[in-house]
């Protein structure tokens, strides 16, 4: 019972995390959470890592998520250190990535402070979370950590909270922690794949779209498999960057625009597809329209139907195994026709490559992604931030594997490329870890540098340097509006990094590029690159030269 017999509270909080198998607890403690902190201070299993502003902990936390599959978990206090995780919550829970948050709270039995602070956090928390609760008794905080780590894992995977107010960390429970259930995820009816199969064979020129959802080891395999037997090309959403190598031949691209883009002129060819962890929090990979191709939806759950996405045949289960079990039926066919497919990712190779070659100063996009890739190794890591250079990275920087391209195309979020780097750094600390960020997104969380610095990391960042909000400067132009409102200044950029004890660099040509970041790939420490980009023909190559491109064939 929660009286003054068996073990604190905050202490059965601690076991439980440890039960769960937490490495790490992100965040920024304050009055509320001493209880929890004092705990965690007599843990052996888990490491409190402090950062500078609790959205950081949010993103590094929802990153451990993202590459472990694991819940992260982050600590923040009551009222603002709850609401500053509220963009966290919904970059984990758009994002599909595991993690918890622990928030403090005023004493609920007897506070002597009135309204101070009090904001209904758990109310807050919960059109963007999984699950979000106040822990009013100590004898239930084993069973509530434990629905909340399953939650958290469950397909599709997001984001949980829980609220540990300051007298119930007090009280004391004989409750111990509940061990995690084996669980496995269903397998595909065999009805649905045999309909699924049929539907291939009878088409003249199927496609695979590989989503979000299908970011999976195991998946990854299965997709590789499929595509060997049948020889159906590939082309993969932002979030699906890399679960099939993008130097296979039969890669048709990445759908990083929204219409228009060679990808897209290649599925138009397609009478079948077939979309494999597809979600509909990211940009559509392609438009449905009634009388178009015939769409198999293969997922963990069902269609969520929208006005562009509302797929004929649904195969559901677990995705690994529903991709095996179109793969050992199928019959690949004679008739299927993929060469005009192909041909436009081909056209668009030779054309990127010219753009590659072009070495001006300010650096241009397609020659920046190309000193990127040249420089990062096999499984490298980059953490894109959010802005137009994103567009740039996903069409152009080739994925060798997995979770080696990691962005944002569920909220779109900025300021989370230095912690998604950060966390990226710490669970692989043998390999080489670059953050890519705009000036705009990087001084949203550039503080964390000092957290970086202080954890010892070996990290580059990138940053790309227009002066400017350019994403939404492009589309200011696009959309026949002057330029206006959104041009800034910046601080000095090296010294910067400096005054925190990294290492700076400015790039003052092309070549320097190459040699700046192959010495910061060698050289352990964290080093930041001031890199100013032009972006000036962002409209005629994105929009223009594309579509005449794709026209041609």
């Amino acid at each position: 019972m929660a009286n003054g017999s068996g073990k604190k509270a905050s202490d059965v909080f601690i076991e439980c995390l440890e039960a769960e198998g937490v490495e790490y607890v992100f965040g920024v403690p304050g009055e509320e959470n001493l209880d929890f902190l004092d705990s965690l201070s007599r843990s052996e299993k888990i490491r409190l890592v402090l950062t500078r502003h609790e959205q950081g902990a949010g993103f590094m936390a929802a990153t451990y998520g993202r590459h472990t599959g694991k819940t992260g978990v982050c600590l923040a206090t009551l009222g603002p250190g709850a609401t500053n995780f509220v963009t966290a919550a919904a970059y984990a829970q758009l994002g599909g990535m595991p993690m918890m948050m622990i928030t403090g709270q005023k004493p609920i039995k007897k506070s002597k402070q009135g309204r101070f602070q009090i904001l209904d956090v758990v109310s807050m928390m919960g059109p963007i979370t999984k699950y979000a609760h106040q822990l009013a008794s100590a004898d239930n905080i084993p069973s509530r950590v434990r629905e909340a780590f399953r939650l958290a894992e469950e397909e599709k995977p997001g984001a949980v909270h829980l609220e540990l107010p300051e007298d119930i960390a007090d009280e004391h429970t004989d409750s111990r922690p509940i061990p995690a259930s084996v669980a496995r995820r269903p397998s595909a009816e065999s009805k649905a794949v045999r309909i699924a199969v049929k539907a291939i064979e009878e088409a003249k020129a199927p496609v695979l779209v590989i989503g979000a959802g299908a970011n999976r080891k195991m998946t990854g395999r299965m997709l590789r498999q499929f595509v060997e037997k049948t020889g159906i090309p590939f082309l993969t959403t932002q979030m699906g960057k890399g679960v099939i190598d993008e130097r296979h031949p039969k890669f048709l691209g990445c759908a990083a625009l929204s219409a228009g883009d060679f990808v897209h002129r290649a599925v138009e060819d397609a009478d079948v597809i077939i979309n494999v962890g597809h979600d509909v929090i990211e940009k559509p990979p392609f438009f449905m329209r009634e009388g178009g191709p015939t769409v198999i939806h293969v997922s963990t759950r069902t269609a969520e139907v929208d006005p562009v996405y509302f797929p004929q045949i649904e195969v559901i289960g677990d995705i690994a195994n529903a991709v095996w079990q179109i793969k050992e039926d199928i019959v690949p066919q004679g008739k299927w026709k993929f060469d005009h497919m192909l041909a436009y990712h081909t056209a668009e190779l030779d054309h990127t490559g010219k753009m590659a070659a072009d070495a001006r100063f300010p650096i241009f996009p397609p020659h920046l992604v190309g000193q990127v890739r040249d420089a990062m190794p096999e499984d490298g890591i980059i953490c894109l931030d959010n802005g137009v250079y994103k567009i740039w990275f996903a069409r152009g920087y080739t994925a060798y594997l997995p979770n080696t391209v990691l962005l944002d195309n569920a909220l779109a979020t900025m300021g989370a490329g230095l912690p998604s780097a950060m966390m990226s750094a710490m669970v692989y600390p043998e390999r080489k870890v670059m953050a890519i960020c705009g000036d705009g997104g990087f001084m949203m969380n550039s503080q964390e540098m000092e957290t970086a610095v202080r954890l010892g990391l070996n990290l580059t960042v990138l940053i790309l340097r227009d002066d400017s909000y350019g994403m939404i400067r492009w589309k200011q132009a696009n959309m026949g509006f002057k330029d206006w409102g959104l041009t800034y200044g910046n601080p000095d950029f090296v010294a910067y990094a400096e005054s925190y004890g990294a290492k700076g660099h400015r790039i003052e040509s092309s070549a320097h590029l190459a040699e700046v970041l192959a010495h910061c790939r060698d050289t352990p420490g964290v080093h930041l690159i001031d890199c100013p980009v032009d972006y000036s023909e962002n409209d005629q190559i994105l929009n223009k030269d594309i579509k005449e491109l794709s026209k041609a064939l």
